[in-house]
């Protein structure tokens, strides 16, 4: 069974389009597509991207961006790398509130904290894929690739893993990989908001059989010019455009003047 997993959107409507015409461009060789949340915040298309998510009927969990504009909570419940990214966070947020509807908001507050998949259907003994947004225990908790082995163990109990099993989440923006007592760790990155420093829109195709599981990660070019445009026609900080181009390098200022020209591939 393969199955396409995207996360944290983040209201990057031209990233998310990319990524879905690269997943329909694939046919029947992916048998369903899953969102790991955090769907709103950082760029100006929340309702949009709802929009497209529910056209597509892609179903998934709540992000820690969705659950708070949901239920309309004082912040993100971010992580923040130094003040000043903790001011721009909570300008995003407060702009997140006022310009996305209450339709949408009602739909994001009916996300459920987790999905667990039976790829072999459940009738027969086979592995299993929990899908979460930070950890099985919150969706606000960032597990990092840096997380020791004894963290990873730990929720996978907390879900009843087995080897063979999976467990995928997002939340960090940086996708990952890793095998613990046979468990399968798998961070899937972000559509919208990369911060590994490669600007491309990221998604995991996962494929789980009998015997084994296999995780690639792909990435994807899209118009990030748009993105770009759109932000700063925005009330939106201007510098979540830079975050943008850089791949959440934003200490790294962009090869072009202008802010508007073709994105340097890494």
């Amino acid at each position: 069974m393969r199955y396409a997993l995207i996360s944290d959107v983040h209201a990057n409507l031209p990233a998310l389009e990319a990524v879905l015409r690269d997943i329909d461009g694939r046919g029947a060789a992916i048998a369903a597509t899953y969102h790991l949340g955090d769907l709103v915040g950082y760029a100006p298309w929340p309702d949009e991207t709802v929009a497209l998510i529910r056209e597509h009927a892609i179903p998934g969990v709540n992000g820690n961006y969705d659950s708070t504009v949901a239920l309309g909570y004082k912040h993100c419940g971010c992580k923040y790398e130094d003040p000043h990214q903790e001011a721009l966070s909570h300008e995003s947020f407060a702009w997140t509130l006022g310009h996305t509807s209450t339709a949408t908001k009602k739909y994001l507050a009916t996300l459920p904290f987790r999905i667990d998949l039976r790829p072999l259907g459940g009738h027969l003994a086979g592995p299993s894929v929990t899908l979460v947004h930070g950890t099985p225990t919150l969706n606000t908790v960032y597990w990092t690739e840096d997380r020791p082995d004894t963290f990873c163990t730990k929720m996978a109990q907390l879900v009843g893993a087995r080897a063979g099993d999976v467990i995928a989440f997002g939340h960090t923006h940086k996708p990952w990989h890793r095998v613990v007592d046979g468990v399968h760790f798998v961070n899937t990155g972000s559509v919208g908001r990369p911060k590994d420093g490669d600007w491309r829109a990221g998604y995991v195709l996962l494929d789980v059989s009998g015997e084994s599981v296999r995780v690639e990660v792909v990435r994807v070019e899209y118009d990030i010019d748009r993105a770009v445009r759109g932000i700063i026609a925005s009330d939106l900080p201007h510098e979540f455009a830079n975050y943008l181009r850089t791949g959440g390098h934003a200490d790294i200022a962009p090869k072009e003047s202008s802010g508007l020209g073709s994105p340097v591939s890494r």
